[in-house]
């Protein structure tokens, strides 16, 4: 503590007054922020200009680096090999540039050869043409007259066809961009209309340096002498290539330079929650939304297809984007439909299905289509058509066709009809389609004018020229931090975020500054700096108190959940209340994790049997792999089950240390599979379960619902697959790596949705409002399950239908029933069986509302179930009624809050809309 202790000695003050009296920030520093000249705007090294006496060190002192007319909605100009070229776009983070060559005519001088070397090239949107004298045979539209070397005036040709012409012989080559040419050769353009194209060229000047420069907080320049060498300009002073002693604020003043926006050629800004491989920092956006630039296209990569992003719309988290393979063939052929499973990604609902039916029999008649004439032949037709339904309305047989994909189409309002149906389909594909993405929202930051990024440990953050906050520019600064036993660190840190120059009172003698004014400078910042100091301080303090506290051999990572981990693994055999394996001894368990004793797969690693020395047999769960999501699922299980108890919650045994070759989780063994095994899965057999049975199941589940929910836990993947069944079919919900604790002074968790498809609630799928209420919905449709024996999700019935969900939703509100109940419940023929699933269709109805406010809670579900479980359905069958009549009476027991969408009458519900899932 005696260096800490230094910052509050009477030496420490008359040392900082001193040196804080004399601050001043490096002149050359100062000097090279960047510039606006004409149109363009926010310009930096190595380019400069003499304008407004800008200094040539705060740039490249080399030709074509130097812009003249920097004029107000003007664009300046460069000079490259002795030729003048107007400077239309810079895009510096690729180091590409966009010019011009100014106009031709019969008076100008001929376009010379641009020499190449190692600060200037060609990328591969431009291209050399050769111009030849001589060439009088050659067509007038390819030739132009200018005066060579500025004297004699002399027609040059441009040999189409490189033909061997007599006389014909080559004078210059010239740069020009690949569909100027392109459109010369077909005779669209003229020769002089091709050289006054703009065109592209590569420039490079120390990037490397310049970019850690950057990111040290510097602004890059060169020194005064031939040949300019590389300066890092900093605050304190300059630098041969980084700032030194760069500080954490500093640093963070790096990460908000290194997330600026950038950009792919001519594509939209990227920013967050994407960013440009070796363009911008992986910090600037998540890590499964990394963007290449491809030919100048910004390519994203999702379920490993490609994808050209047209434009981004940040202010409702989408983006438009087209298959690249799209947007190369000129008759793409689509097989498979939009796959988003395990993406931040979801299908907007703005799309429109452009559906293609494959070796059909027979084309439609009288109803446009776009044929698919490289999937066509003689006995078969393929097409495309926009609104499926109205085809099989025309009585039009789909079933002729092999196979059918829909391909999502965003048509923009001012696309008109006749436009459309003029488009071949390969036109209508490559207007792209919209997804949303799925991140923390960074319009508060973007306001404030930060930019957004990540921590190391994935946490949102607003990068700030301040430094990093929470939320923010005006939140609080984050990631300050003082180890013990760094104190001089922190010392320097200090007077270099004040500016400190140790001989500034000589600059200001020099200077001529008053020096009374620069003591009274000296005096404010001084007592600056102690308020400062007591802060740090206070901070330090507080900081080692939650270290003694969230300390964890875990991980020591963003979970604020390590609290509850108050015991390092490493120390003994058991923390927490459960037992702490050893590798050996789970490899000996599992007889080597042998292929042959998997159990299954789950939330996030394969599931062995084995057996442990003392005789238990047990449920072994591995990781697929240990990266620090991983790590964060398997924590998050292990505080969640060891701070709960209930008998239908599937018991944790133990685990490995986090210093495991691999982390594994040991559960009790629950031997009769899953319900989705014995519902549509591999048990699966007609009437095996009878309806008994699955509503105790139901109950069951929704008892250990409830408890997570009156625990302040939202397990966020409820499913068939996570049920589990003993010998006596009791239940064990099971799987909580992606469970949630729900602090209980909020209504809501804002975070990206997670589950499982066809079980996640549609309100937390499109607003990222987590709530108990998402558990609900998904048990809604393992009732629907329960009733109907089919999956929650199969592609292979009715696209109305994939989602069980949605056709429950359909059979239910068209009195339809009947067709959705597994025949082998007997409800047809037993009414007591018939009137407690009517009344359990009815709970699942409400469970499944799109809008959470009118679904149920577990309480009432469960009391609801209970209800329909005990009633005494022999007392009066007087009262049984035709489900399929006018009307229909549901659940009397009241259990439940009747909702304005609850369907008490013909299964009619007034405003919901029925819930879709992307798939």
């Amino acid at each position: 503590m005696d260096a800490f202790f230094f910052f509050l000695s009477p030496s420490f003050f008359s040392l900082f007054f001193l040196l804080v009296a004399s601050a001043e920030d490096d002149v050359h520093f100062a000097s090279c922020a960047p510039f606006d000249c004409g149109n363009l705007k926010n310009i930096s090294y190595p380019f400069w200009t003499d304008h407004h006496g800008r200094p040539a060190y705060c740039g490249f002192d080399y030709e074509g680096y130097k812009l003249k007319y920097c004029m107000e909605n003007q664009f300046p100009v460069l000079t490259i090999s002795s030729q003048e070229f107007r400077l239309l776009h810079l895009n510096q983070s690729r180091g590409l540039m966009t010019i011009q060559r100014l106009e031709f005519g019969e008076n100008t001088t001929c376009p010379q050869e641009i020499f190449m070397d190692n600060k200037l090239n060609y990328p591969d949107t431009s291209v050399n043409i050769a111009l030849s004298r001589g060439c009088r045979s050659l067509s007038a539209n390819y030739s132009l007259k200018c005066k060579w070397l500025g004297t004699e005036l002399i027609p040059l040709f441009f040999n189409k066809n490189d033909e061997n012409q007599v006389g014909c012989v080559k004078q210059v080559e010239v740069p020009v961009e690949k569909k100027a040419l392109d459109e010369l050769m077909l005779g669209n353009f003229t020769l002089n209309q091709t050289l006054v194209q703009p065109f592209d060229m590569k420039y490079f000047a120390y990037d490397d340096y310049c970019r850690r420069c950057k990111q040290s907080g510097g602004r890059c320049g060169s020194d005064a002498i031939q040949p300019p060498v590389f300066v890092c300009y900093c605050p304190d002073h300059p630098h041969s290539i980084t700032c030194k002693h760069a500080t954490e604020t500093l640093a963070a003043v790096s990460h908000f330079e290194a997330c600026m926006p950038r950009s792919c050629g001519n594509g939209p800004n990227i920013s967050y929650p994407f960013w440009i491989s070796e363009e911008q920092e992986s910090f600037c956006g998540y890590p499964n939304l990394k963007i290449t630039c491809k030919q100048e296209n910004p390519v994203l990569t999702i379920s490993e297809y490609s994808f050209i992003i047209k434009d981004i719309f940040y202010n409702n988290n989408s983006f438009l984007v087209v298959n690249a393979s799209v947007d190369e063939d000129d008759c793409p052929t689509p097989r498979q439909n939009v796959s988003l499973d395990g993406t931040p990604f979801s299908l907007s609902s703005d799309n429109v299905d452009l559906s293609f039916f494959y070796d059909c029999e027979e084309q439609p008649d009288d109803y446009h289509t776009y044929p698919v004439s490289c999937a066509s032949n003689d006995s078969f037709h393929s097409f495309a058509v926009f609104h499926m339904e109205a085809l099989e309305n025309r009585n039009y047989s789909v079933e002729s066709c092999q196979s059918f994909v829909n391909a999502p189409v965003y048509i923009d309002d001012d696309v008109h009809m006749a436009t459309l149906l003029d488009m071949n389909y390969t036109e209508v594909l490559r207007m792209g389609f919209v997804l949303n993405w799925a991140a923390h929202n960074c319009s508060n930051c973007w306001a404030s004018g930060g930019r957004c990024g990540l921590s190391d440990s994935y946490e949102f953050v607003c990068f700030c020229s301040d430094g990093s906050h929470t939320k923010n520019c005006n939140a609080f600064l984050i990631n300050f931090s003082l180890e013990p036993n760094n104190y001089s660190n922190f010392f320097r840190t200090l007077l270099i975020v004040v500016h400190v120059d140790a001989v500034g009172l000589i600059f200001a003698a020099k200077n001529g500054i008053n020096l009374g004014a620069k003591l009274g400078i000296g005096f404010g910042a001084g007592f600056g700096g102690i308020l400062l100091s007591c802060i740090a301080f206070c901070f330090w303090l507080r900081r080692r108190r939650e270290k003694a506290f969230t300390k964890s051999s875990y991980v020591t990572s963003k979970s604020s959940s390590t609290l509850s981990f108050m015991m390092d693994p490493e120390k003994g055999d058991s923390f927490a209340g459960i037992h702490v394996f050893t590798y050996n001894e789970l490899e000996e368990a599992t007889h080597s994790f042998d292929s042959s004793k998997e159990l299954g797969d789950g939330g996030f690693g394969t599931v062995y049997y084995g057996k442990l020395r003392d005789g238990r047999a047990v449920a072994v769960k591995r990781l697929y792999e240990n990266n620090y999501k991983r790590v964060e699922q398997f924590m998050n299980e292990v505080e969640i089950l060891t701070r709960l108890r209930h008998k239908n919650l599937v018991s944790l045994y133990g685990c490995t240390s986090r210093h495991s070759r691999e982390l594994l989780l040991v559960y009790e063994y629950v031997p009769n599979g899953t319900v989705a095994d014995h519902l549509h899965g591999q048990h699966a057999k007609p009437g095996a379960v009878p309806w008994c049975i699955r509503l105790q199941i139901a109950i069951e589940t929704a008892e250990a619902l409830r408890y997570l929910h009156a625990s302040d836990t939202i397990h966020r993947d409820v499913k068939t697959n996570n049920i589990l069944l003993d010998s006596n079919f009791c239940v064990k919900v099971a799987d909580f790596g992606l469970s949630r604790l729900f602090p209980t002074d909020v209504t809501h968790v804002s975070t990206a949705p997670q589950g499982t498809p066809g079980y996640v609630d549609p309100e937390y799928h499109q607003c990222y409002q987590l709530t108990d209420k998402s558990d609900v919905f998904s048990f809604g449709v393992v009732l629907i399950e329960l009733i109907s024996s089919k999956p929650a999700v199969d592609i292979t019935r009715h696209r109305h239908e994939i989602n069980l969900s949605n056709m429950a939703i359909n059979k239910i509100q068209n009195q339809a029933l009947h067709e959705l109940v597994d025949p082998s419940l007997g409800f047809e023929s037993d009414y007591k069986v018939r009137k407690m699933i009517t009344g359990v269709a009815e709970v699942a109805f409400q469970c499944l509302q799109n809008e959470k406010d009118m679904r149920p809670t577990m309480a009432e579900v469960l009391e609801a179930l209970m209800g329909i479980q005990n009633e005494d359905h022999n007392k009066s069958k007087a009262e049984e009624m035709d489900i399929s009549a006018d009307e229909v009476v549901l659940l009397k027991s009241g259990a439940l809050t009747n909702s304005p969408d609850s369907v008490m009458v013909k299964w009619v519900s007034n405003n919901s809309t029925i819930p879709s899932m992307s798939n």
